[in-house]
């Protein structure tokens, strides 16, 4: 029986570490008695003071396991290049910057001689001037051609939200630079009678990646004039193009460089991102190129007071009788109430869409007891809004008209939020480039700033706030993608082919992988080669055959079953999980109940209604070894990486009563299976290893499926991925390696290299679960160590301690060094190659799509 779990979808060293008791017996929080917000008298409370007031309480004061405190530190000015023209210098002097810091004057000196750079620095230091410099003196010069347009700049972020604010900011400093300057954003929220304008005359154009591979690239005849006078492509927030999704950025990136030296033109890549480690090596992935880097970071700082905060448990009982703690939605709710309250100007940062919506209605419900006035001034911002709901959010939160915000990581990224003093993270984000990018909102106007993590109840976040070296003392992850993926290079490839005929000289363009591509996509009758060159063949856009946002298939549609009313939309691969029959659907405050599922017209009917209750998809799996690349002795056991075929059907769902997560119910589900090949690590023990671990046959199942559990759980923290990104299958007897097995893979066709680098660390990886499992208090097993929150069997069997025995045999005959496997992460590899025949092409007769790998397992909602 396979027992399994699913996928949905730093600084410089610090002082000595001071950590707090921990009570671990508080019951469940009551509602606190809120006072009236005081006046505001222009001064606000330093970091600590508002901590304190926060922790005002026993009750609430032992639940800070750790307190950091970041002291500030002194900025280190240089003089910009002389190359750049004295009117952007004066514009910039008008925003009261004198001098820039060290790491703008550096980059600015990289692009401007002609070299591809990445400022890799940290929160509001400054890196959007660094590359606006150059490029705002450059778009200058060209405006003197004869045509008005002898040079332009192209600047990408991976959000609309960040492309407006960055258009606003953008506009504030070009505005004494007159009409030589023509900003435009061009996304889907364009209007047609603009986009015509933008193309012929716009000199700086911001836009997304997806908007460059399904409308630019496909038209490039009609950016001819734009793109042969390209200088400058400035890639935003770099950090967050990581995995599947940061693997179609970077093949899309490389079509846009191939289009452009077509029409002759060689730009300039200008990368900003979060602090991260190897920024120059994962720039170089992204766009192909050598890239300088900039990460000694000049810019000054304010007083950063950082809290791990763990939740208390509560009176109730989960699954097999498992201790369960306030949830990290609830106590964010309460810590935003009276941040708000206290007038402290505050983000709660989200993981979830619904959670957000969630915290948000908790808060004003809380703060409309206190004065109806200050509940309006707390509100959701998520994706999925309309343009105009998001535009006047972030308006209301520039002017401080909002004084708090539940937020998913559509305002992570590098919007200009001045003004905040606090920041509450719900759960750990998933990387330490991300928790350290949400901290960095608040204090952006240079003064003192409050963070919080609160933890959720799950193995990562209780390791993490009873270890606080893992955060504060680690330097940030490497970027990881693979844009070797023969899944992610496919399309590609057509849709390359589509906007010119592909030749032999292009393929090291692509990289090792695309010359074996190509006859399968010959074969397949998606590509015909005539001559020397490759030409599409299909009447359909190219382009619509890669999801760069990784969720494939068409979207299913939200719909409000009595009016018609469209409410939103799912990615298809959320669809099983998201949005099945008895699914509870948030929107804007408002909760719906799925009626009815329609997957052949990609349609969910809701009706509103008020349930008590959350839901959470149950599923099943199995999986099938089908081709072991690497394999290594692990004491008498193996350690191997290869590729696998899962097969996953989502069969129930939980109902989960709100605020405290208790399980009310479960429901069956009838859906079909879905299947997905992808890339794994497992490890194998023997009999020997068994007797040495003291684990008996009637121990076996519970002992690997604990393992397993806490395994994926800690995954996040060697790998950049979400724990929705992988999944995992434990098997007492696998018909495929004839031995106990654990797998853990890749929540992604072809493989998204989280896989990888959990082959690469298996040995600290494995030794921070085993101490995750050892360390927590409770008995036979809970959330916070070995139970998991969407486990197809209930989390059952289940064997804490025969998990820790048996981690701690396998570790015991650990390697010290395990060899790189992935060609995903050099540029010299060819075993992707062998890999891409892999790729399962249908028959190009069938609708909708050409190019049809298998799909992504289901990534629900945490």
């Amino acid at each position: 029986m396979a027992f399994n779990h699913l996928p949905a979808a730093m600084h410089d060293a610090f002082g000595p570490l001071s950590v707090m008791p921990v009570t671990h017996s508080v019951p469940m929080a009551k509602n606190h008695r809120y006072r009236r917000p005081t006046e505001d008298t222009g001064l606000r409370p330093g970091p600590q003071d508002v901590l304190d007031r926060l922790c005002a309480g026993q009750s609430r004061a032992s639940r800070i396991t750790h307190t950091e405190h970041l002291p500030p530190r002194e900025g280190r000015h240089a003089i910009w290049p002389d190359r750049i023209r004295p009117e952007v210098l004066a514009a910039i002097r008008t925003r009261g910057i004198e001098h820039p810091w060290v790491h703008q004057a550096t980059a600015a000196e990289h692009a401007l001689d002609g070299e591809s750079v990445i400022i890799a620095t940290g929160t509001a230091s400054g890196k959007s001037l660094a590359y606006l410099a150059p490029v705002l003196s450059t778009l200058l010069d060209g405006s003197e051609a004869p045509n008005g347009r002898g040079a332009t700049a192209l600047y990408l972020a991976p959000t609309k939200a960040l492309a407006a604010d960055q258009r606003r900011t953008f506009g504030e400093l070009a505005a004494p630079l007159g009409q030589g300057i023509r900003p435009a954003v061009y996304d889907g929220d364009t209007p047609v009678e603009e986009r015509e304008w933008v193309r012929q005359y716009a000199n700086y154009v911001l836009t997304n990646p997806d908007m460059l591979h399904r409308g630019i690239l496909p038209s490039h005849p009609r950016w001819a004039s734009f793109l042969r006078a390209l200088r400058f492509v400035v890639i935003d927030e770099c950090h967050t193009y990581r995995g599947v999704f940061g693997s179609h950025v970077a093949q899309v990136v490389r079509r846009l460089r191939r289009l452009c030296a077509r029409y002759g033109a060689d730009p300039v890549f200008l990368l900003a991102s979060a602090t991260a480690a190897d920024p120059a090596v994962a720039a170089g992935r992204l766009t192909g190129l050598p890239v300088h880097e900039v990460a000694d970071d000049a810019s000054p700082r304010g007083e950063l007071v950082f809290a791990l905060w763990e939740p208390p448990l509560t009176e109730l009982h989960g699954e097999q009788g498992a201790p369960v703690r306030r949830t990290a939605t609830a106590e964010t709710a309460d810590l935003l109430t009276d941040l708000a309250v206290q007038g402290v100007r505050s983000v709660a940062f989200v993981r979830s869409r619904r959670g957000a919506e969630l915290i948000a209605v908790i808060a004003q419900e809380r703060l409309a007891e206190v004065d109806r006035a200050l509940a309006r001034r707390v509100a959701a911002y998520r994706g999925g809004y309309l343009p105009e709901e998001r535009r006047a959010l972030e308006a209301a939160l520039h002017s401080g008209e909002l004084l708090g915000l539940a937020a998913t990581t559509a305002l992570e990224l590098g919007i200009d939020v001045s003004g905040l003093d606090a920041v509450v993270i719900a759960g750990y984000p998933g990387t330490r480039a991300s928790l350290w990018q949400q901290a960095g909102r608040a204090g952006r106007s240079g003064g003192g700033a409050l963070a919080v993590l609160v933890a959720r109840d799950d193995p990562l976040d209780t390791y993490l706030v009873h270890h606080p070296e893992a955060l504060f003392q680690q330097p940030v992850e490497s970027t990881v993608l693979d844009p070797d993926n023969p899944y992610v290079l496919a399309p590609h490839l057509c849709a390359a082919a589509a906007e010119l005929p592909l030749t032999e000289a292009d393929m090291h363009l692509f990289g090792p992988a695309a010359a074996g591509l190509m006859p399968q996509l010959e074969s397949a009758k998606l590509l015909r080669r005539r001559g020397r060159s490759w030409y599409w063949t299909r009447r359909e856009r190219a382009a619509d055959l890669a999801d760069i946002r990784g969720g494939g298939g068409s979207p299913v549609q939200i719909v409000e079953a009595g009016t018609g009313r469209l409410l939103g939309t799912v990615d298809e691969a959320s669809a099983h999980t998201a949005v099945h029959e008895g699914a509870v659907h948030l929107h804007q405050g408002r909760t719906y109940v799925v009626k009815q599922l329609d997957l052949e017209d990609s349609a969910a009917l809701v009706e509103e209604a008020s349930p008590p209750y959350s839901t959470t998809a149950r599923d099943t799996t199995a999986i099938a070894v089908l081709q072991t690349d690497t394999e290594i002795p692990w004491g008498s056991g193996r350690l191997c990486y290869g590729s696998v075929e899962v097969t996953n059907q989502v069969v129930s769902f939980l109902r989960r009563r709100l605020i405290t997560g208790e399980v009310l119910g479960e429901s069956k589900l009838d859906l079909p299976p879905r299947t997905l090949r992808t890339r794994a690590v497992w490890w194998t023990v023997t009999e020997d290893q068994l007797d040495a671990a003291r684990v008996n046959p009637e121990q076996l199942a519970g002992a690997l499926h604990a393992a397993e559990h806490a395994s994926i759980g800690m995954l996040p923290l060697f790998a950049t991925c979400d724990r929705w990104d992988i999944g995992g299958v434990s098997i007492p007897l696998h018909p495929d390696t004839l031995l106990p097995t654990v797998f853990v893979y890749d929540g992604h066709p072809g493989g998204a290299g989280f896989a990888e680098r959990a082959f690469r660390t298996a040995r600290a990886w494995l030794t921070a679960t085993r101490a995750a499992i050892a360390s927590c208090e409770c008995e036979a097993g809970c959330p916070s160590c070995i139970q998991s929150p969407k486990c197809g069997n209930g989390n059952d069997p289940l064997h804490k301690r025969g998990a820790v025995r048996l981690l701690t045999e396998l570790l015991r005959g650990a390697p010290e060094d395990v060899p790189h496997v992935s060609a995903g992460s050099t540029a010299e590899g060819t075993e992707r190659a062998d890999a891409a025949e892999r790729v399962d092409l249908v028959d190009p007769s069938d609708p909708p799509s050409p190019l049809k790998p298998p799909s992504p397992v289901d990534r629900p909602a945490p």
